[in-house]
């Protein structure tokens, strides 16, 4: 079908035409679906997750095996360590991949009735095979036992790992050698009706400092790594029952709680103060307990199931590892698409323009 315009109306029907393309894909991240793994591995009820840049592929520790899994992006499922020198029983708990020493620091720990257990593990990723083994001891308080949980490494290699049951954080140098490092006044967790942890997960930030939350206050802190001085980051709301901390590259904090949601934060103030300015809902019912930032800087949550192994070996084969999307991020590709058509909607007018002026003023000419 033919359709004829006045040359009055070409401008505004050829800017209306361009909106119309842009409303139909204004960015090709808007149309990608979210990134969802679903494996399987019997009764490895995973707690958390890393994600190694070189080799590609997820890294998930098991609360009821002496394993260290390995989840291709396709969900393939590959034993990557298993260390049976470790206690019987004993859980892996938070890992951290160590990209610039190609090593995997893991926290192993087992909770009673089993004998106390703590420590943390650096295997070598290429070889696989253990470089150390670090006993974390106690403080002088017998009367609560530890509970080692997460892990994060700095650039020189220093590890530093969280006591869930006494609230305070030992650091772990390159040769293995363990110590009481931070045990500010500022971790004491007052006694809570829901039994939460204490201090949980804890991330490294470039510019010297680590990111630990706090389970049953919600609260996080920022912690020197030089000489463990910690202060509490102003929030605008607390993170009660976060289990996992990461920051993106865009200095984003991301946290994640197995009870309640996601929370995404900013601060423009190397995080004396912060705001959380997203929250995600996720699935409880698979008791989501880590979260890491994989490949292009995508957000991933480990759904592990984590409550029903608590209980013992329920028989459970199936897994998840699931890609949350920020509606920020889509935000900003909206807007640059947006802004390129109005520029070139406004380019095309402002030469339809000059040639109804240049043909006008010919006319007159002639």
């Amino acid at each position: 079908m033919l359709i004829l315009f006045s040359s009055s109306h070409k401008s505004i029907t050829l800017i209306t035409l361009i909106f119309f393309l842009l409303g139909l894909g204004p960015s090709p991240i808007l149309c990608r679906d979210a990134h969802v793994i679903n494996f399987r591995s019997p009764n490895l009820y995973p707690e958390s997750l890393a994600w190694d840049p070189r080799a590609q592929h997820f890294l998930i520790g098991s609360l009821r095996r002496r394993i260290i899994t390995a989840v291709s992006d396709a969900g393939v499922v590959e034993t990557f360590i298993s260390d049976i020198t470790l206690p019987s029983n004993s859980s892996i708990l938070g890992i951290a991949v160590d990209s610039r020493r190609n090593r995997l620091l893991t926290v192993v720990h087992s909770p009673p009735p089993l004998p106390p257990f703590n420590a943390l593990a650096a295997y070598d990723l290429r070889s696989r095979r253990r470089i150390f083994i670090s006993l974390l001891t106690d403080s002088d308080d017998e009367s609560t036992p530890s509970a080692a949980n997460d892990v994060a490494v700095d650039h020189t290699g220093n590890a530093y790992v969280t006591n869930s049951a006494e609230n305070f954080i030992w650091k772990v140098t390159t040769d293995g050698t363990a110590s009481i490092f931070s045990k500010s006044p500022l971790f004491t967790s007052p006694a809570n009706d829901n039994n939460l942890l204490g201090l949980n997960g804890i991330t490294y930030v470039s510019k010297g400092y680590l990111l630990v939350v706090q389970s049953s206050t919600g609260k996080v802190f920022k912690v020197d790594a030089v000489d463990g001085t910690a202060r509490t980051v102003s929030l605008n709301e607390n993170l009660i029952g976060a289990d996992d901390i990461v920051v993106r590259d865009d200095n984003a904090a991301v946290a994640v709680s197995p009870m309640n949601k996601l929370w995404l934060m900013k601060s423009m103030d190397s995080w004396a103060e912060g705001v959380v300015y997203e929250r995600k809902e996720i699935d409880v019912k698979r008791f989501p307990t880590s979260v890491t930032v994989g490949e292009k800087g995508r957000l991933y949550v480990l759904y592990g199931h984590l409550n029903e192994g608590m209980l013992g070996d329920s028989g459970r084969e199936g897994f998840g590892i699931a890609e949350i999307r920020s509606r920020e991020g889509q935000d900003e590709h909206v807007w640059i698409f947006v802004l390129i058509g109005l520029g070139f909607a406004y380019f095309l007018f402002w030469r339809f323009q000059m040639k109804n002026l240049v043909f006008k003023m010919d006319r007159k000419i002639k």
